[in-house]
């Protein structure tokens, strides 16, 4: 048996970083390798841990492991993931740490990897906050799949709208991997989107959720904010920090789905998480001086702040593609819309063209917004639910809500997405509203703030899935081009 985790999980080069780990074997190997465009072997060592007891609620308070050796992150070491193996025999061990960017040394981008939504599924030694915990520590290791996962991996997009076994949970526990990795985790789009984006010659530096939380300045310097894959759970903070950054002039891009859905609350120095999600009449919050900290979605009346106004769209106006009875036979492709739109450059896309067929990358989770037909036959927002006035909508996809009858059986003791979307989002009486969130869409779209800043938002969880296609890339390069200059 071997078991570790890092901590801290992000640093600035020249501190240390400590191995916590548990075996019953008496030394293990360790490599650390800076995982980009090539895998850098970094640093290596030997040691040992001993056999640790796991506390019983480990999930909510971590693991309380002694270090078993530190690693000193050298001052060259350029900001990325550092992906850390440790072995002894057949045993193997996965856990990860983050160089930040120094500041004398600051790339154009910097990409936040969604750390809350790996912690939010991690199901490690107990609950998750999708088995019935409402709080999750980071100290504690990340269970099978979340960092590494054998090729071809699966993707949770499924062929056929099964109510039972899903096609991806299945693959997962035949290998022995955490059946909650799909949905998070280092492996599964933030990986092959940085891979990419270094090939393609763009500088990269590297963060985490709680680094955005935590650091004022984090984004000084930087030209560009992206986000990738699946950032699920956001904090009051997080959000603080890119609008600030935004409203500023800074640039963002969203080439994920689902946003910044969830409000957390970090606690103990950012070392657990709370959020009471589809629980959230039970957040003590609510009905305080605090209630707009409480830990339900985002656009819930209660809180105030729809993640509209960071991201311009919302998964209440989206759902699910491909996935589950969430428009189960979609072609998996945007139809383009506004095809002379800048991002479009060098596409060769016109107007209704199908975008990323190929590749399914409208798929899994998407975030949308309310639209309804402009004067010019186009789709344009109602902005309704809080979308920015100067939001374009440039591509759109069917998508949809799961109402409580279609729900896959894992999510059975979830109240339906649909209507707890509505609840939220319209109180009492939600009812005889709940129709304008039943037929969504998945929506490409880019909004411009006072303060100058650009953003843009993919609305879908699966872009990087995209990214051996041309004309994907080439938005792609679009983007990062442009909003990094």
């Amino acid at each position: 048996m071997l078991e570790a985790y890092c901590w801290p999980r992000s640093v600035e080069p020249g501190e240390t970083v400590a191995i916590h780990a548990s075996t019953d074997v008496d030394l293990f190997d360790v490599e650390v390798a800076r995982d980009g465009a090539t895998l850098e072997e970094v640093w290596t060592g030997t040691g040992a841990a001993g056999l640790h007891a796991v506390p019983e609620d480990a999930s909510s308070v971590g693991c309380g492991w002694p270090a078993a050796l530190e690693v000193p992150a050298d001052e060259r070491w350029r900001s990325g993931y550092y992906a850390v193996t440790l072995t002894s025999g057949d045993e193997r061990a996965d856990a990860f740490f983050v160089v930040r960017s120094s500041p004398r040394e600051v790339a154009p981008i910097l990409m936040v990897l969604s750390t809350a939504t790996y912690d939010a599924y991690n199901d490690w030694a107990g609950q998750s906050l999708y088995t019935g915990a409402t709080r999750v520590s980071s100290e504690r290791p990340l269970a099978a799949g979340f960092l590494v996962k054998p090729e071809p991996h699966r993707r949770k997009m499924q062929p056929l709208p099964d109510r039972e076994g899903l096609w991806y949970f299945e693959w997962a526990e035949r290998l022995g991997l955490s059946v909650w990795s799909g949905g998070a985790g280092w492996w599964n789009w933030e990986r092959p989107f940085l891979h990419w984006a270094e090939r393609n010659g763009f500088d990269v530096d590297v963060a985490i959720s709680t680094d955005l939380d935590a650091h004022p300045d984090l984004l000084a310097d930087h030209r560009l904010f992206v986000s990738v894959g699946h950032d699920e759970y956001w904090s009051w903070g997080m959000r603080d920090r890119l609008d600030a950054f935004t409203a500023a002039g800074g640039n963002a891009a969203f080439f994920g789905g689902n946003t910044c859905c969830w409000q957390v609350r970090f606690d103990d120095e950012r070392r657990t998480m709370t959020s009471f999600k589809y629980r959230a009449d039970e957040d003590p919050v609510l009905g305080t001086a605090d209630e707009r900290w409480l830990s339900g979605l985002w656009s819930d009346r209660r809180i105030g702040r729809p993640e509209t106004s960071t991201t311009g769209l919302t998964f209440t106006r989206g759902g699910y593609s491909r996935y589950g009875l969430g428009v189960p036979r979609a072609s998996g492709a945007y139809t383009v819309c506004r095809p002379d739109h800048w991002i479009f450059e060098g596409s060769r896309l016109r107007y209704g063209d199908a975008l990323g067929l190929a590749d399914s990358i409208v798929a899994y989770e998407v975030d949308g917004c309310e639209l309804t037909t402009g004067a010019e036959g186009l789709p344009v927002p109602t902005h309704a639910d809080g979308a920015p006035e100067t939001l374009e909508v440039l591509a759109t996809a069917p998508a949809r809500l799961w109402k409580r009858d279609e729900q896959p059986m894992r999510y059975a003791d979830e109240p339906g997405e649909l209507e707890h979307a509505a609840a939220a989002v319209f109180g009492d009486g939600w009812e005889s509203s709940a129709y304008r969130l039943e037929h969504n869409h998945a929506v490409l779209g880019a909004f411009t703030t006072p303060g100058g800043g650009t953003v843009v938002n993919a609305g879908v969880t699966d872009w990087a899935y995209g990214l051996g296609d041309g004309t994907v890339e080439q938005i792609t390069r679009n983007v990062l081009r442009r909003l990094s200059r």
